[in-house]
């Protein structure tokens, strides 16, 4: 016989006894505990199953979700020692069973034979060796979204209009299956705004996704994200869903939940705009809002902002402002990682700077100081050895001496002093900086240079010393023929290129002498890019922003 609706078509057509009624009553609150402690599907689904055989008498019961596929996955399970059938099985929803009859009519069949193709619903529950079975519609807002299914080899088992003992726990599943995608959207949503914090986006970026996510979970129709101000406004930082799109300063007037988050620190919500007075009302009504729910964002403990979430439709769910909370945490997480990104660039440009002066003052204490009492010493043993007398050969070689030592002295202190800090940078800029540099280098250089006019002082230092660097790297390790350095301001920051035609494999992990130039790049928000294919040379790219100096 094939299968064929379920006897009964209310719950007053089944006039069973009480017991049964109490035992659905009963299982129907213990699945309802699983539900209200967040124990994970698999277990929901199976324990609904287990209670769907117990209050039958069934040998074998099962949850299956429908796919877009034509196939059946099973997702909670119960059967009998050696009828078990693993979760995540996906079978064909084929031939003549419960689950393609309630696939095809969305109401409750029965049937006292399972058929169908190898894999197919049907010939798994005939190779469990059962054949009497019911299947009762598992919706989901409005749709069909699963069958639950219950079978007996016995006779007797199932009687008519059974299936209303299990309509309860039918239509719990469906509200948690609910539940459940609300939770998964949930999740979902915190993993992209979690992604992109991570990943250190800035804050718009993630002000923005947070607007959108929160509206599409809220089904809000208008979300903004506001940064309180020490005049007791709020500046718009993001927003969306609007028609007008909110921007600007606007004052936080009460009794808008803005302003009870930025009184209170707590979430706030207004439930009817129709009475309340201001700027920020007038513009909400000419909107058609009506209600709205507020949470705050807590950085370094102070309450920072607040995410706005509005409706034209009329009060949003009681839950609202806790499931704003969890995405408040990553906006601040963003703001507090954007503020100590930039309390450490600002720190390390500190030291930069500091150590850059110390390096000027100590070139020119050499400079001026010891360099030029050096030379005069040297003038005076030259004049001390002209007066000699004739006979004291030993005492001439030895003045000879002395004065030569002094002048390999001063050469050497000289090489230090240019590598301390170069005159010719503070005195003529990068640019004749550069082609000194190019000129002493122990192998060619090919030297670029578009950037007219002196740039920051910190730029300045900060590329003359790249391109020292990775010339030295050069001469040392690339056994090149040749190298180029390409300087250009574009974009409001200087571009700097340094390549080579050596064997490559540069390696700064390796200590290639770039890595303390890293930080000086980054202090100055900048970036330093190495490419050194093994065979194919080495290529330095850095860019040095202007504004940041």
């Amino acid at each position: 016989m094939a299968a064929r609706p379920a006897d009964g078509g209310h719950p007053e057509a089944f006039a069973g006894p009480l017991p049964q009624f109490l035992d659905a009553a009963n299982a129907l609150r213990r699945v309802t505990a699983l539900v209200a402690r967040g124990e994970s599907p698999p277990e929901i689904f199976s324990a609904v199953a287990r209670e769907m055989a117990g209050i039958l008498g069934a040998d074998v019961a099962g949850l299956l979700r429908y796919e877009p596929d034509g196939t059946a996955t099973v997702v909670g399970w119960w059967g009998l020692p050696g009828m078990d059938v693993p979760l995540g099985t996906q079978l064909t929803v084929a031939g003549e069973d419960v689950a393609a009859s309630v696939l095809q009519n969305g109401q409750p069949m029965r049937t006292d034979r399972f058929e169908g193709p190898a894999d197919s619903v049907g010939a798994r529950f005939r190779q469990l060796g059962v054949h009497l079975g019911i299947g009762a519609p598992i919706t989901l807002e409005g749709r069909l979204w699963g069958v639950a299914v219950a079978a007996t080899s016995q006779p007797g088992r199932l009687p008519a209009a059974s299936e209303w003992h299990i309509a309860g726990l039918v239509a719990l599943v469906g509200a948690a299956v609910a539940d459940l995608q609300q939770i998964a959207d949930e999740h979902a949503a915190l993993r992209r705004v979690a992604m992109l914090v991570a990943c250190s986006a800035t804050p718009a970026e993630v002000f923005s996704e947070v607007a959108s996510e929160v509206r599409e979970l809220l089904g809000a129709d208008v979300t903004t994200i506001a940064r309180f101000e020490p005049d007791a406004t709020a500046t718009i930082l993001a927003g969306v869903g609007t028609n007008a799109p909110l921007a600007g300063r606007w004052p936080i007037e009460p009794p808008l939940s803005i302003a009870e988050v930025f009184r209170t620190g707590r979430p706030a919500r207004v439930d009817d705009f129709a009475a309340l007075q201001g700027e920020l009302a007038d513009h909400a009504r000419r909107e058609g809002l009506r209600s709205s729910v507020a949470s705050p964002i807590h950085v370094g403990g102070r309450v920072w902002g607040a995410i706005v979430a509005s409706s034209r439709r009329g009060p949003f769910p009681a839950d609202a402002e806790q499931r704003i909370a969890d995405f408040t945490e990553l906006a601040a997480t963003a703001i507090a990682n954007t503020e100590g990104r930039a309390e450490l660039v600002a720190s390390r440009a500190r030291i930069v700077a500091a150590f850059d002066r110390a390096r000027r003052v100590l070139e020119r204490d050499l400079h001026d100081g010891v360099q030029q009492r050096l030379v005069t010493l040297a003038l005076t043993l030259r004049s001390a050895q002209k007066r000699v007398p004739p006979g004291l050969p030993e005492l001439d070689t030895s003045l000879s001496q002395a004065v030569e030592g002094l002048a390999e002295v001063l050469s050497e202190l000289q090489e230090i002093s240019r590598g301390i800090h170069p005159a010719i940078l503070s005195q003529g800029g990068l640019v004749p900086a550069l082609k000194t540099l190019a000129r002493r280098s122990a192998i060619p250089v090919e030297l670029s240079v578009r950037a007219g006019g002196r740039l920051p002082e910190p730029v300045e230092v900060a590329a003359y010393y790249v391109v020292a660097e990775a010339l030295t790297n050069v001469a040392k390790h690339a056994r090149a023929s040749a190298a180029y350095v390409d300087v250009d301001v574009h974009d409001d920051a200087l571009w700097l290129r340094v390549r080579d035609d050596g064997v490559g494999g540069a390696d700064p992990a390796r200590g290639s002498g770039l890595i303390g130039l890293d930080d000086r790049v980054e202090a100055l928000g900048g970036t330093m890019q190495l490419d050194s294919p093994a065979g194919q040379g080495t290529s330095l790219l850095v860019t040095l922003p202007m504004a940041s100096s």
